[in-house]
């Protein structure tokens, strides 16, 4: 393969690079019903955590199933940054780790793109050293990364976090991580991706004790697997890891975006739309699936991988309450506000995971929906009907709500800051398109432009 990356969004169908969302905004004609058959990519999660895992592996690594996202582009570019070879054809990648130039990942990539610190672990696996910038991402609440640190020290690394940046070092001549008891204080996935990666080629045992269960740390883990790593109880609290001396070449494909998913059959039922969602996992999206049946959605399993929503006409009110998996996922309660600002009666939503997740909530108001906020929980009271708006995207799963908010909506939508939607929805809007929904991107006007500088740094507080 060349060095370098080289588009690595390039020779995809519909799209040949991520779209510009600095310049363009989502015009959405809603109160359509939506109709035909979707097929959902492959997972974000994982996509960004197992190209930071190809580090592991000093021979070719083949990626399947990968989404075209702007992330996905940034992780590329992290990876190219250290000297790594990356190809693109359709969704699958090609890297090759052969060679790690530099353990010094760029600041400026770092630092918008979460996911990409998790690579420290590998870096400093394969190295013996690694200087990873402190992350960036939306902006939904604090996501340290004290957990990470506190699990490479009792693997015997050295670390220290100054002006901004992890340096990280293993002492001795042969700079291998030693195993280790870990015990991660909360089920954080970062963390226990981050360190399963490390583990995999350190001396002896290492255990990792609480350990995040989500189905995107066991498509890493049997990713790791499938390159000679030996991993047991992904998916699970408890994760044992005995390391190898080197791993090997692998081709992998990436588990269907549960969130996607989800979106998706979300965007069926406010659209009260018979659609066919396929390539999914219904193991992966349990709660989901069983509060969209309690508020009345109709879901008929075609196939293992197929769910069909079914026209619904009246939505009945839920209360919904987010945790770490298998509850119910934070990805999806922005979405899933969206859905029950329309349902008959008053619900109310928990966010457990982040402090500042409900920024959408007041976007959702300007759509005509009934929401007060305190805290961590929003109140809902359902309404009969949205009405089209000037909307702006606070962060990524809220860019979702807004969207399924907009096809429900009378009138049109106009939807700001698709930044946060293209870092996480493969072709979000042609997907719908091909659906029938009446949705386009189209360059920003003036007007937009003077919308997103009045409203874009200012925080709407919703009256308590």
């Amino acid at each position: 393969m060349e060095g370098g990356l080289i588009n690595l969004s390039s020779g995809l169908p519909d799209a040949k690079v991520v779209p510009n969302a600095d310049s363009s905004v989502l015009q959405i004609f809603g109160g359509h019903r939506l109709h035909g058959h979707v097929k959902i990519s492959g997972a974000k999660n994982s996509a960004l955590v197992i190209m930071a895992g190809a580090l592991l592996c000093s021979e070719d690594c083949r990626i399947r199933n990968v989404p075209l996202l702007a992330d996905v582009d940034k992780m590329g570019q992290v990876l190219s940054a250290l000297g790594i070879s990356l190809e693109r054809h359709d969704d699958i990648l090609d890297i090759n780790a052969s060679e790690i130039k530099t353990s010094k990942a760029p600041y400026e990539l770092v630092t918008q793109l979460r996911a990409s610190f998790f690579a420290i672990g590998a870096i400093l696996a394969r190295l013996g050293v690694a200087q990873m910038p402190l992350p960036g991402g939306c902006a939904i609440g604090a996501r340290p990364v004290d957990l990470h640190v506190r699990g490479l020290q009792a693997m015997g690394a050295e670390v220290q976090i100054e002006h901004g940046i992890c340096n990280a070092y293993v002492p001795g001549n042969q700079r291998r991580l030693k195993g280790a008891k870990i015990y991660l204080d909360t089920p954080s996935v970062g963390a226990t991706e981050t360190l399963m990666m490390a583990a995999t080629l350190a001396d002896g045992e290492t255990i990792i004790d609480n350990a995040a269960r989500e189905p995107e740390v066991i498509d890493l883990a049997n990713f790791c697997i499938s390159m000679g790593a030996k991993i047991k109880g992904a998916g699970t609290s408890k994760i044992i890891i005995d390391g190898v001396p080197k791993l090997h070449s692998t081709d992998y494909k990436i588990i269907p975006d549960r969130i996607e998913a989800g979106t998706f059959l979300l965007a069926g039922a406010i659209t009260r739309s018979e659609i066919l969602v396929s390539s999914l996992v219904p193991e992966h999206l349990l709660p989901v699936i069983a509060k969209l049946k309690e508020i009345g959605v109709n879901l008929v399993e075609e196939a293992p991988d197929c769910l069909r929503v079914l026209p619904t006409d009246n939505l009945q009110a839920t209360d919904i309450e987010t945790f770490p998996h298998p509850g119910f996922p934070t990805d999806m309660q922005a979405p899933f506000m969206a859905l029950l600002t329309l349902a008959e009666g008053d619900s109310i939503i928990n966010e457990s995971v982040f402090e500042n997740r409900l920024r959408h909530a007041s976007e959702l108001n300007r759509l005509g929906a009934d929401i007060r906020v305190k805290g961590n929980t929003a109140f809902l009271r359902g309404v009969p009907m949205l009405s089209g708006a000037p909307v702006l995207c606070p962060d990524l799963r809220a860019a979702a709500a807004l969207v399924l908010a907009g096809l429900a909506a009378q009138g049109q939508t106009t939807i700001h800051g698709l930044h946060h939607l293209d870092r996480g929805y493969d072709r979000l809007d042609v997907k719908l398109q091909q659906l029938g929904a009446k949705i386009q991107r189209v360059s920003a006007t003036g007007t937009d432009m003077e919308f997103i500088k009045n409203i874009g740094d200012s925080k709407v507080q919703i009256s308590t």
